[in-house]
């Protein structure tokens, strides 16, 4: 397997962390379900630490497609800077979840403004990763891409 594998099976991990992440906060915060709050914590955690790989193996999967037809420099650099904005905000976001991991007493006034916060972080890292990944898909799938297969052309 080269780097191009093994990008695309971490990928989609940090993603779909975030979005389990605010899904279970927002339940947790709103059912008043502790358990479900640190589910929701832990993660964003595990998001940030699945989504390292796809971080560290990007640069190799570059190199892999990067002479491929129809890949240009460009896809391969706007999605490159959107998976690193997205991958920190979800780092500072699994830096909140942490800090609400360690909280003593989870019902506190304060812990519970710190969940909101990183439920906040969460959505936030969701939208941003969403797009990176959209951005990725277009380097090796043209048909996802603006203007391509119009009903015109179809």
């Amino acid at each position: 397997m080269n780097q191009a594998h093994w990008h695309l099976l971490f990928n989609h991990t940090p993603i779909f962390g975030a979005l389990a992440g605010a899904l279970l906060l927002a339940a947790g915060l709103l059912k008043r379900q502790d358990a479900v709050l640190r589910a929701g914590l832990w993660a964003l955690v595990l998001g940030v630490a699945l989504g390292l790989p796809a971080q560290l193996t990007g640069p190799g999967a570059a190199q892999v497609v990067k002479d491929m037809p129809r890949v240009s420099q460009a896809l391969i650099q706007n999605h490159a800077q959107a998976a690193r904005l997205g991958y920190w905000v979800l780092v500072a976001t699994g830096t909140l979840a942490l800090l609400g991991l360690a909280q003593r007493q989870p019902g506190a006034p304060r812990a519970r403004q710190l969940a909101w916060g990183t439920l906040l972080g969460a959505v936030l890292s969701f939208g941003l990763l969403a797009r990176a990944g959209n951005l990725g898909g277009q380097i090796s799938h043209p048909e996802i891409r603006e203007g391509f297969g119009t009903p015109d052309e179809l």
